[in-house]
């Protein structure tokens, strides 16, 4: 079941499924009964570019601090339950916008009806949410161990006990830290669900390693049509998620939108710190809300040539440096000033593009 084909979830202002965009989630690592720390925290979020954030609800002042973020924040937010059915129905009626419930885990069937019921009520989704961590210990054994094909079941089983209660206003997500028993996991998932999917390697790791499987993961899930939101799991700053997030969605050219860096590896060329040059373009432009592609090159033999597929770039010498436009030198600058030129020149690139003001 591919993305256009999968029912449509509206998730308070946003909708997902049916071939709309794919959107970017997180998850805030605050104290959730900390409303400023953590209205603070979605703010960064949103800024980076986050369209869906998750707060966990372990308590009943986590479930009343919902009511105190919603109208602060202008992103949905959902409410993430373990273990205690109350906390759930407690989200809903604070406001939350989508609850994340694994129905195997907060009790019998009476609970899971109870806060179906209060879903129902107010229109609000339910996440599914099955981990290959907590498999049960049935299926583990059925299949030999953790497999695909147990996560598979283990998640259209909680998904048919809330169908069976009359609701399908449903979103799966099914994760494993083994990146390609999820993928493999998603695959048999989407031919058997017309449910939304939420895909994400879980527990992926710190920043290096996490983005690697990450990309990886996620690359081949998407890139077969399957998923309608993502998370990139990080141990880290949320923020970092984002980025990441956005990075792998549009590589995969399933995004338009911001500034794509592309720089040389370092050669012994190299007569600049293109290290730290590259780094601080990337951090410069992160808020400039363009769609091209800037080239940072190390040395002045090869960069105007390697830049040329790029829509402008910079490539250093010894102390000074080349600003490059579409593969043509536009000016010769000290290398103190790369930086400041090439963000002038982005924040002045309609007009000149469109010829307005050229050097």
């Amino acid at each position: 079941m591919h993305r256009e084909h999968t029912k449509t979830v509206h998730i308070g202002d946003r909708v997902i499924g049916g071939g709309n965009p794919i959107l970017i989630q997180s998850m805030t690592n605050t104290k959730t009964e900390d409303v400023e720390a953590t209205v603070a925290q979605i703010l960064r979020l949103e800024k980076a570019g986050c369209e869906i954030v998750r707060c966990t609800v372990p308590t009943a002042e986590a479930a009343a601090a919902i009511a105190a973020i919603r109208p602060r924040i202008h992103i949905p937010l959902v409410a993430d339950i373990h273990f205690d059915y109350k906390m759930a129905i407690a989200a809903i009626e604070n406001g939350a916008d989508k609850i994340r419930i694994n129905p195997g885990n907060i009790g019998g069937k009476d609970k899971v009806e109870a806060v179906v019921k209060a879903a129902k009520e107010r229109g609000v989704p339910i996440r599914v949410g099955v981990n290959s961590g907590s498999l049960e210990k049935d299926l583990v054994a059925k299949y030999h161990g953790v497999t695909a094909e147990g996560l598979v079941e283990s998640a259209l089983d909680k998904v048919g006990i809330i169908e069976d209660m009359g609701y399908d206003n449903i979103v799966i997500s099914i994760k494993a830290s083994d990146v390609m028993l999820c993928v493999h996991a998603h695959e048999l998932l989407a031919q058997k669900t017309d449910h939304p999917l939420h895909v994400g390697i879980t527990e992926a790791g710190t920043v290096q390693s996490g983005n690697i499987k990450s990309a990886i993961g996620l690359g081949l899930i998407l890139n077969q049509g399957i998923g309608d939101t993502v998370r990139v799991s990080l141990t880290g700053d949320p923020v970092e998620e984002i980025k990441s997030a956005r990075l792998i969605l549009r590589t995969l050219g399933l995004r338009k939108g911001g500034i794509e860096v592309v720089s040389c590896p370092t050669c012994g060329r190299t007569r600049i710190d293109l290290i730290g040059l590259a780094n601080k373009v990337e951090e410069m432009v992160a808020d400039i809300p363009l769609d091209i592609r800037v080239a940072v090159m190390g040395c002045a033999v090869n960069g105007p040539g390697e830049a040329k597929e790029a829509d402008i770039g910079i490539a250093g010498g010894i102390g000074e440096g080349l600003l490059i436009r579409k593969g043509e030198i536009v000016k010769k600058v000290p290398e103190d000033k790369l930086l400041d030129t090439l963000r002038e020149e982005l924040l002045n690139w309609e007009n000149n593009r469109n010829g307005e003001e050229v050097f």
